[in-house]
């Protein structure tokens, strides 16, 4: 665990006078998002003339708990999941933002009502309220493919579902192999696969039904879900449609399944995974040039929008005093998102901020699917109890990939959710 400092003696916050005070940041965030993060807050103290102090720590999760339960809370924390702060705000240990926050995420936010409710909980007497204000986001509904396979074959970026599904086929009839798709990830094997799940809930159900799905409201082992299961089957258990076929998918480490796109011939032309895949990508390739991405859409044939499926962080008040809620208010500011923004590895739904301001352009081109979203869920399976969203949910995948019928695996899941309340 490490502790910074970030000090001013300006004395002003978005042209308002303020009491300096000091303010206490807890985050996950170490390495370089933490010099970045320390970037933004520096801005923050230089505007507000507020003592701002940021700690980090590979142990979030564990150690705000603690720190609550002694009484000791930051009086900001920064959740990587919305699971654990909807814990925390039942037990009374996060305050309310201020009234009117709602109202400008919707107003400001792509998709604002999705980020309302994803920071929208109960409280100790059963009343909602919004505690968790979202900044730093990531993207998951992205396909991957090398343009220059696509040129040479001559295909489309497919904008609907059912062209997607059509380009699949005709890469097949061409003779090639349309998919790349490794699950493999050691002890969390099956991972991959709750993604595009998840991604499938979201193109054939409302959000509403997905939100009921999250909370087992609607059962693991409902038609509709067995159905989004089956969805991602279409793709994944078909021979022709994935490097080595169906028996492979499981075997293959999800870091080495995209590696096929950049072979010559190609091995595969499509690999579906989130914003952090070039990482794994053949050293050298440049986003934009040797690789793109394009949405993972959803059905022209659905009323149901584009919805994009991704993750973020979300800032809640655990110690409240003024300069946290001053804190929020900055994070509202275009200038708290863009000083991030030009520093890298940055997303935001804020529609007001300057999209020249990106460190690159395939940042900005991945922002805009952002900002097309309809409806912004977060990870269903990062918000499911621990037993099964990183427990029998991958396992089941696995199965599943191997030939296991979703009803058997839905209902296997279902069992173990039950086992756990």
């Amino acid at each position: 665990m490490k502790h910074f400092l970030l000090a001013s003696a300006a004395t002003m916050l978005l042209g308002t006078a303020v009491q300096a005070e000091q303010l206490t940041v807890f985050g996950p965030w170490l390495g370089p998002d933490q010099k970045n993060i320390e970037t933004v807050l520096s801005d923050f103290a230089e505007k507000s003339g507020h003592d701002v102090r940021y700690v980090g720590s590979d142990s979030f999760e564990q150690q705000i708990m603690i720190d609550a339960e002694a009484g000791s809370s930051p009086n900001v924390a920064v959740f990587p999941q919305p699971g654990l702060a909807a814990d925390m705000a039942k037990r009374g240990f996060l305050t309310p933002l201020k009234d009117g926050t709602g109202d400008w995420v919707k107003e400001n936010y792509a998709a604002g009502s999705s980020w309302v409710d994803l920071g929208t909980y109960k409280d100790q007497n059963g009343a909602d309220n919004l505690y968790g204000f979202f900044y730093k986001v990531d993207v998951k509904s992205l396909v991957w493919y090398n343009p220059e396979n696509f040129e040479d074959a001559e295909y489309e970026v497919p904008t609907t579902m059912e062209e997607l599904k059509a380009l699949t086929d005709q890469i097949v009839a061409d003779g090639g192999t349309p998919w790349c798709i490794g699950l493999g990830s050691g002890g969390a094997t099956g991972w991959p696969a709750t993604d595009w799940v998840e991604d499938m809930m979201l193109r054939t159900q409302s959000p509403e039904m997905y939100d009921k799905w999250v909370s087992n409201e609607l059962k693991f082992d409902d038609p509709a879900v067995i159905a989004a299961i089956d969805e991602f089957g279409a793709f994944a258990r078909n021979d022709k449609y994935v490097v080595g076929g169906a028996g492979a998918v499981a075997s293959t480490d999800f870091r080495d399944s995209p590696k096929g796109m950049f072979s010559s011939p190609p091995q595969c032309y499509m690999h579906r995974q989130a914003s952090f895949i070039p990482a794994f990508f053949p050293e050298g390739t440049e986003v934009g040039e040797d690789a793109d991405f394009f949405y993972f859409p959803s059905y022209a044939g659905k009323d149901l929008g584009n919805p994009v499926l991704g993750a973020g962080t979300l800032w809640a008040i655990t110690n409240e005093n003024d300069a946290a809620h001053d804190l929020i208010k900055y994070l509202q500011t275009p200038a708290a998102h863009e000083i991030f923004m030009a520093l890298g590895g940055f997303l935001t739904p804020h529609k007001g901020v300057d999209a020249s301001k990106f460190s690159s352009k395939s940042t900005a081109k991945m922002n805009e699917i952002l900002l097309g979203a309809t409806t912004f869920r977060f990870d269903g399976s990062d918000l499911m109890p621990g037993g099964v969203g990183a427990g029998t949910f991958w396992t089941g995948m696995v199965d599943y990939t191997g030939g296991k019928d979703a009803s058997e695996v839905a209902a296997g899941i279902q069992k173990s959710w039950d086992a756990l309340k």
